[in-house]
This record gives C-alpha cells, structure tokens and sequence, in this order.
C-alpha cells in the first residue's frame, strides 16, 4: 500500500498518484514528491531504489525491524531511522512503531512495516501549514518529525501521570504492595524504552540542520529548533522521571521496613505486658509453702500484683508510642 503527494512551487498539486507515475516527475524543476510505502516488499523497494539512487545499505535497514534511531549521509541521500511512541495507559506499557524515511534533494519517501504509525497525523501537520511548503523537502521532513516528537513528549506527559498517581500509592494507608511494585517494574521498562527511543533523536535533528545538508533553510530553521527543544525536554524529562521511579522504589521499601518495625515494637510491648501474669502465676505455682499459701489474700495478692504491673507497663509503653 502506498501513498503519494506531488507539490509543484510549493503548491500541492496532486495526491494518491500511482508511484511509477510520481517517480517520473522527479526531474521536473520544482517538484517535491512524497512517497509513503507500507509494508513494501524487497522487489518494491528496490525499484523504487534504483530510480531514486538509493543506497544498497540504507534500503536494507529499511527493511530490516529494529534499528537505532540514526540518520546517516549517503552521496545522493539522507536515511533516518526513528520510532513514535504510544502509552498504554491500562498497563502503563510503552508501544512504539518504527519508520524510515528517505530524504532526497526533491523527495521524501517514508517505509513502514505496519500502519500502527498514524500518517494521517503527518499528512494534517502539513496541511496546518501550506505557507512552508515552498521550503522544499525539508517542509516535508519538519512535519514528519514533529509528529514523531510529540508522539515521545505526549508519552513522557502520560508516564509522569502515572508515577504520580504511583507516589499516591505508595503514601496510603493501606497500600496494596504487589500491584505497586509490578506497576512501578511496567513504569521502569517503558522508561527505560523511551530513553532508547527519544535520547538518539538529538542526533538526528541536530544532524538535520546542519548547513552542508542544505535542507533546512532560513525559514524551516526556528521550526526545527522547535522541535530540537522538544526533544531535549523528552530527553531531559525521561531522565528525571527515572529516577522518581527508582525513589518511589526506595520509598516504599523504606515505609515497609518502618511498618515493620513498628509491628515489632508494637508487639513486643503486648508480649511484656503478657510476660506479668505468666511469671507472677508460675511463681505461685510452685510447689512449695510461700507467703499466702493456701490463703485468700494470696491469691487477691497475686491479683493485684498482676493488675498493677501489667497496667503500670501498659501506661509507660503507652506514653512512649509503643503501642
């Protein structure tokens, strides 16, 4: 499946041709084509390849799943490599869905494996503005990687909701502790995809806008420093939220480890206060004549004695918040 646009002087003048018919307008002075492919097949790609001058190296990570975010310079093209990013927010699991994209003097071509990447969202960021279009490939390639930016800054926004309802968690009364702590593992792992995903795309922005590129020009520049801003917040922010996760983490061992010892404490005081009446019985279950043996004042005696001592404790651990 594929999609194309055709903009002739910076005007859209066609879309949805066939990609045969688009490719034979490349040489025609002030042409900028768009060619998205979905799901292409090797032959698909090679032909399109062979017609565009595309790199043998850069086709094949094209096809391949599972590269780094990078942008690499050929003789006859620019091919970057990046991901946009979706929060699940039932799971807290990050989903993401990679993208290529080919950038020649006067063509853009973007390769996916499946349309989990929404390029409807593209296609809208550049109907936004029609007045950058006369900017050439790199109108085409600021849209594309501004939505994959915000995908990445919109998933960072979800992730610090989530650990802050996680902070909640934690600081309740009565906290249930597996679901925090497989909720924090879930947080933990798509941070740690995130950092993967957002901290190469420094590169590939800041290598975009390089001059001897010649694709970004004087009036693309403060919109792909926009973008380079995001993702040095996503960046920035993805590793502060880390480290949240890692002190929540610590946080709540630390709560566990005062709850138990005040269990302990609490404890041990109720087993002082037991430990009265089972001594002063077992000393007057001995079997030998003591003071009030075989009288009743010594069992009011030992009574008392129990009753007192056990309350006199029970006041003192008490007053001391150890019960």
């Amino acid at each position: 499946m594929a999609r194309t646009r055709l903009y002739r002087h910076g005007v859209l003048e066609a879309e949805g041709l066939p990609v045969r018919e688009v490719a034979r307008h490349l040489h025609d002075e002030g042409v900028v084509l768009w060619i998205d492919l979905c799901g292409p097949s090797q032959d698909e790609l090679a032909g399109l390849a062979d017609e565009l001058g595309l790199h043998a190296l850069a086709v094949e990570d094209a096809l391949h799943a599972h590269e780094r975010p990078k942008l690499h310079q050929y003789d006859t093209h620019l091919f970057l490599s990046a991901y946009a990013v979706r929060l699940d927010e039932s799971t807290g699991r990050l989903e993401h869905s990679e993208l290529s994209a080919f950038v020649t003097r006067r063509a853009l071509v973007t390769v996916r494996d499946d349309d989990r990447f929404d390029m409807d969202l593209v296609v809208a960021r550049w109907d936004e503005s029609p007045d950058l279009a006369a900017s050439g490939v790199g109108y085409l390639a600021h849209g594309l990687l501004d939505c994959v930016v915000d995908s990445h800054f919109e998933a960072v926004q979800a992730l610090d909701e989530h650990i802050e309802h996680l902070e909640d968690q934690v600081f309740a009364e009565r906290p249930n502790d597996v679901d925090l702590q497989r909720r924090a593992l879930a947080l933990r792992k798509s941070l740690v995809t995130l950092r993967r995903v957002v901290l190469p795309m420094r590169e590939v922005v800041n290598g975009l806008m390089r001059r001897d590129h010649d694709l970004v020009d004087s009036r693309l520049m403060p919109y792909f420093q926009d973008v380079y801003d995001h993702v040095l917040r996503a960046s920035e922010w993805t590793e502060s939220l880390r480290e949240m996760v890692a002190t929540i983490r610590e946080t709540q061992l630390n709560i566990q480890g005062n709850r138990l010892n005040l269990i302990m404490k609490k404890v041990t005081g109720w087993a002082a206060i037991i430990a009265v009446p089972t001594a002063v019985t077992g000393f007057y279950g001995q079997n030998v004549p003591y003071p009030g043996f075989g009288e009743a004042w010594g069992f009011w005696v030992s009574t008392a004695a129990m009753l007192l001592m056990s309350g006199g404790l029970y006041v003192t651990f008490k007053r001391r918040d150890w019960l």
